[in-house]
Order: structure tokens, then sequence, then C-alpha cells
């Protein structure tokens, strides 16, 4: 059934997304800082309406689906000036696919609550040939209803939901799973430049890899996509990566979790992101294991 959905944030993520719900026939209305991603999305898409402001997306929907940096710029959409509550009337459904501090959706949420709009942190994974595909994973946080509601509309962009608990749950499972990401990554880079200094091939080492016990994520869709072939083009930014980090090892810091291997690993991000720069990928992160190991894996 054809929905009244307002998308805001229409970056790598975003864009395809929010193309998989036009495409599924739901009346959209789509706003981002950069109003000529709104402008393509409906010269591809026609039929799509751009609004000016979150209040204008809000009067226009039923559903409102947020993809943003962090959970400040998500609190500043629904709760600012010109925000989406002041366009809600009461009964709408936000559903949050950001990767945000859990401490801050639930804030949000809280806020929403009282004007009678319901919340669902919806976490996502996949990175963008996912949300190309609409093969997403999407880590849920709510209450049973509310993510029910949500379901059809994330069913459009992803194949996996997963109901975690209440709101605040899916950005807590997104910070844990990049973080587990993050120590992967830099563990697989150690262990590419030992290789290399020993005389391995970094490709046939990663074929060995893919069929052993140290397989993983990275190696099945990262080293020879981007590392040996030296693209290091993953449209993910490395401060979102260590920003992913810190939300998880504040978590652990709430809870007395100890965690010290994402505690060393912390600093081995932070050090790259300093080196790499605002904007960099993440996968100039190996760039940082080459550069203290001694040798590039290529």
């Amino acid at each position: 059934m054809a929905m009244h959905i307002g998308f805001i944030g229409l970056g790598v993520m975003g864009t395809p997304m929010a193309g998989h719900l036009a495409k599924a026939g739901h009346a959209l209305t789509v706003l981002d800082a950069d109003r000529a991603k709104a402008e393509r999305l409906a010269a591809a898409h026609p039929g799509v309406a751009i609004a000016a402001t979150p209040r204008a997306v809000a009067q226009a929907s039923d559903v409102v689906v947020t993809m943003l940096p962090s959970g400040e710029y998500v609190r500043d959409v629904a709760l600012g000036t010109g925000g989406l509550a002041e366009g809600f009337e009461g009964g709408e459904l936000l559903i949050d696919t950001s990767s945000c501090e859990p401490w801050l959706t639930v804030d949000t949420a809280r806020s929403l609550a009282a004007k009678g709009v319901e919340m669902v942190d919806s976490a996502t994974s996949g990175a963008e040939f996912g949300a190309q595909a609409a093969t997403l994973v999407f880590m849920l946080g709510g209450t049973p209803r509310a993510v029910e509601r949500a379901r059809p509309v994330l069913e459009v962009m992803g194949k996996h939901l997963f109901h975690l608990g209440p709101v605040g749950a899916g950005h807590a499972m997104k910070s844990i799973n990049n973080t587990i990401t993050a120590m992967t990554l830099a563990a697989t880079a150690e262990g590419l430049v030992l290789g290399k200094k020993l005389g391995l091939d970094p490709n046939v080492m990663t074929d060995v890899l893919n069929v052993s016990t140290g397989m993983s994520w990275i190696t099945q869709t990262h080293i020879k996509q981007r590392i040996t072939n030296r693209a290091f083009d993953d449209p993910f930014k490395l401060e979102l990566m260590v920003k992913d980090i810190g939300i998880a090892l504040e978590l652990a810091r709430r809870e007395t979790t100890s965690v010290p291997i994402w505690s060393l690993g912390q600093s081995i991000w932070q050090k790259a992101d300093e080196e790499a720069g605002r904007g960099a990928s993440v996968s100039e992160l190996v760039r940082h294991v080459e550069r203290e190991g001694g040798a590039t894996i290529e």
C-alpha cells in the first residue's frame, strides 16, 4: 500500500534508499542540506517532491526516514527550529537509519513521544552496494508496535531486519558491529603487512584467509577490492568509523564493561584519522598500518 513518506539525508546511502521507496510507488518528499542532491533524485524519479525544511517534510508525511551523520543532526532535524516536531500532528512515525549515539536517540524519542510521535532507531549495515541493491541489514530499536509499522518501509530498502529491544538498541548494536569490523580490519592489515615482509603474496594470503578461520567480511569484500589494487576508495568515511568506535566505548564505560582490545584499537584508528585528514576513506586505516609496519600490501 502506497504511503506518504519523507526522507531526509541523501548521501551515499540515503540516495539509493530513497530511490527504492520512490520506485515502490510511495509518495516521497525529500530534503538534503545540498539541494542539488534532492534535485537529482527528483529528476530520476518523477513525482518526488522536494521540501525546504524538515517541518515541511513532516507536514507531507505519515512516516519520515532519516539518514544523517550523527544523533546531534537527527535531534536538530527532529526538534530544532523548523524541525519535524513542528510539522507533525501526532500519530506519525520517525525511522532513523543513521549511526547515532543511543543516549541521544532515547532523548529524541522521548521528546517526540510527548507529541504523540513514535520513533524507531533502525541502524543500517551493508555499505553503499547494499543500499544500491536493497540488501541492507537493519538493526531495530523501538516498541513492537512501532517496529511493525516500520517494517513495510524498511523491507523495500533492505533484506534483513532484527528487532533488538527498546529505542536505542539498534544504534547500540550498530556501534558494536562497526567496532568489531574496525578491529578486524586493523588486525587483518597487520597480518598482511607481516606476510608481505616475509615474502608472501597478499592476494594469495587473502585467498587463504577466505577459506580458513581468518575469513571475515573484510577479507571477502575489502582487501582485493580496495587495498591490494591500491584503490583505497571505500565511500564510508574513516572519521565516521572513529565516531562509532567512540560510541561503543562510551557504552562500555557506562556499563563498566572492560574492552581492552577496543581501547587499544581506538588509539590506532584515531592516529590514522589524524594522518589521513577530514573526509578520508575508511580504507586509509590500512595506509597507517603499512607505515607503522614498514611494508605496503600490494
